[in-house]
């Protein structure tokens, strides 16, 4: 479920006995579980829907990352599963340096396709050299 993380506020407490100094302040935070975002550490996962073909050219994607906006380039040839990191764009760390955000590729497919999709994919299959399944039969 909920993540939780302790912050010491040093100093920031109630006022010390017979004018000592003042104490310091614990903070609890917790954070909710999301249904887009996995929260690893300070590193942010997320999965990355990408089409057949931004997969296989390449491609720049615009999303919404917890932070702000942000442009991922997705390489070439990149296979569900890949992990692009984008560094310093999860979690911020008030003692260090912020967490990562990683964002995983996935493949996805059309449920359906037009007669015209389906004509290219079948021209694409009728003239591709790629074997992904190769020496497992």
């Amino acid at each position: 479920g909920w993540t939780a993380t302790r912050i010491r506020l040093t100093g920031e407490g109630a006022a010390g006995r017979e004018g000592g100094p003042p104490g310091d302040l614990f903070l609890t935070v917790r954070i909710q579980p999301n249904a887009r975002y996995r929260l690893k550490g300070r590193d942010i996962h997320f999965d990355l829907p990408v089409t057949p073909s931004e997969a296989a050219l390449g491609a720049k994607i615009k999303v919404n990352a917890p932070a702000g906006p942000v442009t991922i380039t997705v390489p070439e040839g990149s296979s569900s599963g890949r992990r692009l990191r984008l560094r310093g764009q999860g979690m911020p760390d008030p003692r260090g340096q912020p967490g990562n955000l990683y964002a995983e590729i996935r493949v996805m497919v059309p449920p359906r396709l037009s007669s015209k999709v389906r004509k290219l994919y079948e021209q694409l299959a009728a003239v591709s050299d790629f074997h992904p399944r190769e020496g497992l039969l």
